[in-house]
Formats: C-alpha cells, sequence, structure tokens
C-alpha cells in the first residue's frame, strides 16, 4: 500500500522567464487545500499591479486528487493546462504553481503561449526542493482517566504522534498514524476495554 507522496518544502524564489518581450514571472507554492490559493494570489496580483494574466494551476491530496487550472484570461488551454501539465511530470502534490505574464506588444500565438507558460512552471518546479511525506490517517481516542496508562502505553510503542490532547475526568486524544499502519492501531484501540476510538476525516 502507498502511503507517501512527493510535494515541495517551502516556497520558491521569483522566477522570470522572457519570450518575445513578454515576461512570465513563476511561482510555486506548497498548499494543503484550494481554500489557500487566493491569499496566496492576491499578494501577487498587488505585486505585479501592471500584470495582464495571472494564470494558474494547483493539485492538492494524496488519495484523493483535487486541481484545477486557471487560464486567467488567456486563450483557453494554453496557460492553466501546460502549467498542470508540469505539476504531473514532477509527480508531486499539494502544490501551487503561479505564472504572472506581463504582454511585451508581440503575441506568441497558441502553441508559443503553451510553451511559455510550460517553461516557466518548469523553471519553477527545477528549483524546487522536492521532499516525502507519509499519508497519515487522524484518530480520536476518547477514554476515562483512569486508562490513560493503558492509551499512553500503546502511543509510545507504536510511536504514535500526539496532535492534541484534552486531559480531565474524560480524556481525548488526537493521534496520527501512517496509513499503512492505520488499521492495526484502530484494531488495538477498539480492542482495550472502556476505550473508543473513532476515525476523524
Amino acid at each position: 500500500m502507498k502511503d507517501t507522496y512527493l510535494t515541495i518544502a517551502s516556497a520558491t524564489d521569483e522566477i522570470l522567464f522572457k519570450e518575445k518581450n513578454s515576461k512570465f514571472f513563476a511561482y510555486a507554492f506548497p498548499i494543503q487545500s484550494e481554500d489557500e490559493v487566493k491569499s496566496l494570489i492576491d499578494p501577487l496580483r498587488k505585486k505585479h499591479h501592471g500584470a495582464v494574466h495571472f494564470c494558474y494551476a494547483f493539485q492538492t491530496g494524496a488519495d484523493k486528487i483535487q486541481f484545477r487550472a486557471n487560464d486567467d484570461g488567456e486563450p483557453s488551454n494554453t496557460a492553466g493546462a501546460p502549467i498542470y501539465g508540469q505539476i504531473q511530470s514532477f509527480g508531486i502534490t499539494n502544490v501551487l504553481v503561479v505564472v504572472v505574464r506581463f504582454f511585451g506588444g508581440v503575441k506568441l500565438g497558441v502553441g508559443g503561449l503553451i510553451v511559455a507558460y510550460r517553461t516557466a512552471a518548469q523553471m519553477a518546479l527545477e528549483t524546487a526542493e522536492i521532499i516525502e511525506k507519509t499519508i497519515d490517517i487522524h484518530y480520536l481516542i476518547s477514554f476515562d482517566y483512569k486508562n490513560m496508562n493503558k492509551v499512553m502505553r500503546v502511543i509510545k510503542e507504536k510511536n504514535l504522534n500526539i496532535i492534541d490532547q484534552k486531559m480531565e475526568m474524560s480524556c481525548q486524544i488526537q493521534i496520527t498514524t501512517r496509513k499503512k499502519n492505520a488499521e492495526m492501531i484502530f484494531d488495538i484501540f477498539s480492542n482495550l476495554f472502556e476505550i473508543d476510538i473513532k476515525l476523524l476525516t
């Protein structure tokens, strides 16, 4: 079972690609969801307020892939699609690539645009540090305080990550584990007396 994916470690520096007086500024950002896209593009709109097109593509998810490609006024499939093609060819996810274009007065044509956007996106991703991450499953464990030792022993033995915990008379701990171990971890806690475990989505 594959439980890892590739993504970029951090946002890349600005890359500039020039073609027939047009300037293409490219950026890559790590993201977790589509909700982050607007907040990353808005500062670029301020920075490059004279630019005509802010084209982008993103992909999120490892099991359930979500993606979008946006041409932002360029002819259909000449900008977003070639940018997305580079995300695919690098085999990465949880990433947003934005290419900002300043028109230089010379039309590039459909073929020229595709090559320019693809090249700018490729140049940005070539500068990125690509890292491997695990696909993690989140569980919520609920139990009475008297069962604390039982729960903590399993967490320690199985090297589970604690994300959040609430320790009162009744306790709740949020843990994560690698996807390939998830079923085993669920079974261990399910079989413990007076301990409840449920999947968090």
